[in-house]
């Protein structure tokens, strides 16, 4: 059974979310190119972001299976916040809160020696989903939730990408 594309609803308790490691970017590549809109990366990208940035990365798995993922870093110049780059969820798995669950695991378990206070990332227009769910988390924490284009569409080029919108969310633990 492929977790990726079939349809069969996962327990949640068989889910285990943890750290990336190395190992983790072929399968985070693979995962993300399941999951549009998402841009895809080189594999390569993937296997530096497992190895640079383990402290700040999660996946879920089910028996050894990537079903989600959460990529993130703290910038250099930002030391308090938490950029979350891309948030994936395998199509069989969606519904079930799981980019919630692993946004939770990184700020309780994985991001703790940080003094994050805030989480920002960027969402196009027609990722409904992320716009979803980065709103909940907010909400959830109490925080404000702030929008402003980061890059609008001839920053990229004539590659027909959408404008891209930064979430600020914050301040968290008030």
């Amino acid at each position: 059974m492929n977790m990726l594309t079939d349809k069969k609803p996962i327990n949640s308790h068989s889910i285990v979310v943890r750290p990336v490691q190395k190992q983790d970017g072929a399968a985070l590549h693979d995962l993300i190119a399941a999951c549009p809109p998402l841009d895809l990366n080189s594999r390569y990208a993937y296997l530096l972001l497992c190895h640079h940035h383990a402290r700040t990365s999660v996946v879920a798995e089910v028996d050894g299976e990537l079903i989600g993922a959460v990529t993130a870093y703290i910038p250099p110049t930002q030391p308090d916040t938490l950029f979350v780059w891309q948030v994936a969820v395998a199509s069989a798995s969606r519904g079930q809160q799981l980019g919630q669950r692993m946004l939770e695991y990184l700020l309780q378990e994985t991001c703790v020696p940080h003094q994050l206070r805030w989480i920002e990332t960027t969402i196009s227009p027609d990722n409904a989903a992320s716009h979803k769910l980065f709103t909940r988390f907010a909400s959830q924490h109490d925080a404000g939730c702030s929008i402003a284009t980061l890059f609008n569409a001839e920053s990229f080029g004539e590659s027909g990408h959408e404008e891209e919108r930064l979430y600020t969310i914050g301040p968290l633990g008030r």
